[in-house]
């Protein structure tokens, strides 16, 4: 199966180390989740692989997804932790190779590990090449190098707290699809009472309504479980829809809180 477009939501797995990254994957996979995310730094590609190839789902019908590290972007460092990637994932290929954080002060050109990535996607390590956490700016910059080449996605944080308009605008703008992480701000949204109260009227969890007011965004959420029920749960957003009202109200908790922000992060928008 060739993917044409992100499934709707996908399994992230930020944080998920050993046997609870193997387990996770496993029970995702059996509860209809097609859509799987890790990364080099998450240190858990060989657990992730190993769950894929427990579930018993063919791998053509997984669509996976890795990360390049940002200690890993000059051209021959980028394809062979591609090659490392794929030897600990069990896989000959994965359907999506993103890099994971712009070059700290532009360390590397783009240019380079850009066009790097490409040639991964050439070799067949990749199937679709894309970005994360990149800026108005550089998803610019990244599409005048990338030229006829299309960039799957902008992964970036998008939750409830902080609706990172500005980027999901932009790319909206430049052609890019964007698939947003940390989609219930780890946990906090299971708190806010505008997300509870509009869940009562749908019968369903405060988390379940930050998933289906990110969809209605037109992102693509990837929420992180070990909880077989939750994972169910998650899948479940997709049934809801949302009033305008209720995407309004919604929208009114913006805080700009960012989660993910460290000293090598971008001059965010």
């Amino acid at each position: 199966m060739s993917f044409s477009a992100l499934p709707k939501i996908g399994m992230g797995t930020f944080r998920l180390k050993g046997n609870d990254a193997r387990d996770a994957v496993k029970s995702a996979l059996s509860l209809g989740y097609r859509h799987i995310d890790t990364a080099q730094a998450y240190e858990n590609e060989a657990e992730v692989g190993d769950g894929i190839v427990s579930s018993g789902i063919p791998r053509r019908e997984i669509f996976l997804t890795t990360k390049v590290w940002h200690d890993k972007l000059r051209a021959s460092d980028l394809i062979n932790s591609l090659h490392d990637s794929l030897t600990r994932l069990k896989t000959d290929h994965v359907d999506l190779a993103l890099i994971h954080w712009p070059s700290p002060n532009d360390e590397v050109p783009m240019s380079e590990y850009l066009g790097a990535l490409r040639d991964a996607q050439r070799e067949g390590l990749a199937t679709h090449i894309g970005i994360s956490n990149f800026t108005c700016s550089q998803m610019d910059q990244a599409k005048d190098i990338l030229g006829d080449t299309p960039i799957f996605t902008n992964q970036v944080e998008v939750h409830p707290f902080l609706n990172n308009r500005k980027v999901i605008e932009h790319a909206r703008q430049l052609g890019i699809p964007v698939t947003g992480y940390m989609p219930l701000a780890v946990g906090k949204v299971m708190e806010d009472d505008t997300l509870i109260r509009i869940g009562a009227e749908h019968n369903a969890s405060a988390a379940q309504i930050a998933l289906a007011w990110t969809i209605s965004k037109g992102v693509t959420p990837i929420p992180s479980s070990t909880r077989p029920k939750h994972q169910k749960d998650n899948l479940d957003a997709l049934k809801i829809r949302l009033s305008k009202e209720e995407i309004a109200a919604i929208d009114q908790l913006d805080r700009n809180e960012r989660i993910a922000n460290p000293e090598f992060a971008p001059r965010w928008d």
